[in-house]
């Protein structure tokens, strides 16, 4: 069954007059508990592709579809409904909530789907320690290193256990040694609860932990290998 498919999908910015194209028909099919990386130099598509996604951008032409929802057809809040529910996001630039302290940041998902104060808080900690940060969870973001907010927005995105996690560069400001015990977390929900992953990257770790490694250069996917090792 397949969790994300996209259909021709093209996407073209403008700037100054001038068209830029970012994604030249685009098809992909992702299926459920699928444990996928997108790689490619920059300025390939893979951030664009994401987003497209997760419904943070929209095509030019083309579809998107995720679970049974087809995003084109759907108002603006109608897919943040979806993302809050179905989609957790690692963002490349963190995007945490600089006034809110880690566990804050990690529970506030929580809170929008409207999960009740004493489990909300359980499920932060628990993450929380997962992602080794026990220590600091009381910590506002501008306290934390680079590494450490990162690992903040890994456990907000998967606090909530969705179906889809979509992660742009989640190890880029890890060590390898945090990086490799993260994505050793992911994998484990990954098998343990089926959420489907998908990365954009550069980083040869993350490629090499990957079931399926998808590369696109110039917008367009030139290549997409299953890996047959566990």
């Amino acid at each position: 069954m397949n969790i994300i498919e996209l259909e021709n999908v093209y996407k073209n910015y403008e700037t100054h007059g001038n068209i830029i194209p970012a994604l030249r028909g685009v098809n992909l099919q992702i299926a459920k508990g699928e444990f996928a990386a997108l790689a490619g130099p920059s300025g390939s598509g893979k951030t664009t592709l994401l987003n497209i996604i997760g419904g943070l951008d929209q095509p030019t032409s083309g579809s998107v579809t995720v679970g049974n929802t087809r995003l084109n057809q759907l108002s603006k809040k109608a897919i943040s409904d979806l993302r809050l529910r179905k989609i957790g996001f690692v963002f490349q630039a963190y995007n945490l909530i600089p006034v809110l302290t880690a566990i804050e940041n990690v529970e506030y998902v929580l809170l929008l789907q409207g999960i009740n104060k004493k489990d909300r808080l359980t499920r932060s900690k628990d993450v929380l320690r997962e992602v080794g940060l026990e220590k600091e969870m009381y910590r506002p973001p501008h306290e934390l290193s680079g590494g450490q907010q990162q690992r903040v927005a890994v456990a907000r995105a998967i606090v909530s256990s969705p179906d889809i996690v979509l992660a742009d560069e989640p190890t880029a400001n890890l060590d390898q040694k945090t990086g490799a015990h993260l994505l050793a977390m992911m994998r484990e929900l990954n098998l343990r609860e089926h959420i489907t992953f998908l990365f954009s990257t550069h980083d040869p770790m993350v490629m090499e932990h990957s079931k399926r490694l998808i590369n696109l250069i110039d917008g367009r996917i030139v290549s997409d290998e299953i890996h047959s090792k566990p």
